[in-house]
């Protein structure tokens, strides 16, 4: 199956690999979501969006994802590399409008130093 674009590499897929990431990494959290950084020796930077059945409905689950997704490949270029992120979100990130959980997933990754300085 074709990834559209070449995000194959941006995004985590493997259980192992988000496993690795959640256990060896360093959580932060915020209002709309959690996420764990962990150092990688890769050459990108991958991320990982879980969402449990407790989030809500299959619909809500995959809307989440969908947007988390696109935010994840606005910043393609940006992100440092080495670096794997697993992205938690929380309930009320689904009520927000994209351009506040564009700010905050923004403001979130340039106060851990992950993203270029342009």
């Amino acid at each position: 199956m074709s990834q559209g674009g070449g995000a194959g590499d941006l995004f985590l897929k493997r259980s192992r690999d988000i496993e690795y990431a959640k256990q060896h990494g360093h959580r932060i959290s915020n209002a709309l979501f959690n996420v764990v950084i962990c150092r990688t020796d890769m050459n990108g930077s991958r991320v990982a969006i879980v969402v449990g059945k407790r989030f809500g409905g299959a619909v809500s689950r995959n809307r989440i994802k969908r947007l988390f997704r696109e935010l994840t490949r606005q910043l393609r270029g940006q992100l440092l590399p080495g670096y794997d992120l697993v992205v938690f979100p929380k309930r009320d990130s689904i009520s927000q409008p994209f351009a506040v959980l564009k700010e905050v997933w923004l403001s979130t990754l340039q106060r851990q130093r992950l993203l270029r300085v342009i």
